[in-house]
């Protein structure tokens, strides 16, 4: 971990780079062997997919809570696939709004991070609409979280699909006007934009929010499959996007960051994206 002022202040700059789920290498694993595993990989991160239903309870949470903070790995969850903020049916909104706050109560037994979650569908709604409702779900989410007094961040996720909110410039929008935090999926975006990136931009536009985010970024990364739609699957890491650049960028501007792969192949593109980041010089 290095630091380095900015406007009189001493900014953190460390990189963390590890797997979405459980890194499993032995039958009958559990997520506390996941984080041990880690260890030896050199990773220091790990999200917790919750994204087929919250399959742990406090009292576990809490377990591998401490485990993590003594191994110094960085938690995050990712919350329900099943997520419709701005539903036509009230019921399915404060289902959703249910399935995040589960997330949620478990990551402050983790000890506090992200909890990553996809927003909303459009669903042939106006576009101005669905923003107002997912804003207010975020909002109403927020209150619960306060009034409970747990330690985590709603991170909105960047989406790969045109049928769903979270372009970048929505989720942007949606932090300025929260207050939540945002995770940047760079596969998602490159599939939404057909297969052009340009880093230096995203990241630019991500510069006024990064106070409020206090200097850290959590990011998504991996290779992807898309059509005209949008996303269509995540693929092992090569060049679609290149992640390389990517790399550049986040050393030239001493960013703070947590990258979790969530490639076919989770752990082991987590490690070849610390290779990259070794062939640059950067040190871990």
């Amino acid at each position: 971990m290095t630091y380095y002022r900015n406007e009189m202040r001493l900014i953190r700059m460390e990189i963390r780079l590890g797997p979405a789920g459980n890194c499993l290498l032995s039958k009958g694993e559990k997520t506390l062997d996941s984080l041990k595993n880690l260890v030896k990989m050199g990773l220091k991160a790990q999200e917790i997919e919750f994204v087929r239903g919250t399959y742990m309870g406090n009292y576990e949470a809490k377990k591998v809570g401490e485990l993590a903070k003594k191994l110094d790995i960085k938690l995050s969850v990712h919350s329900s696939y099943y997520i419709n903020l701005a539903s036509k049916e009230p019921i399915k909104i404060e289902q959703s709004k249910k399935r995040i706050l589960d997330s949620a109560e478990r990551m402050h037994h983790m000890g506090g991070g992200p909890v990553v979650f996809h927003p909303s569908y459009f669903s042939g709604q106006d576009k101005e609409h669905v923003y107002n409702m997912t804003k207010e779900a975020v909002l109403d989410m927020m209150k619960t979280i306060k009034k409970n007094k747990w330690k985590c961040q709603l991170a909105s996720e960047t989406t790969g699909k045109h049928s769903a909110f979270g372009s970048l410039d929505e989720t942007i929008r949606l932090v300025n006007e929260t207050g939540c935090s945002i995770c940047v999926d760079f596969a998602h975006l490159y599939a939404r934009r057909q297969g052009i990136i340009d880093y230096a931009e995203i990241l630019d536009k991500l510069k006024p929010l990064m106070p409020r985010l206090n200097h850290h970024l959590h990011i998504h990364f991996s290779n992807i499959e898309f059509t005209d739609k949008g996303e269509r699957k995540h693929l092992l890491l090569s060049n679609r996007p290149p992640f390389e650049p990517l790399a550049k960028e986040i050393l030239d501007r001493k960013l703070d960051v947590t990258i979790i792969s969530e490639s076919p192949a989770t752990w082991e593109d987590a490690q070849k994206m610390r290779k990259i980041f070794e062939r640059l010089g950067h040190r871990f």
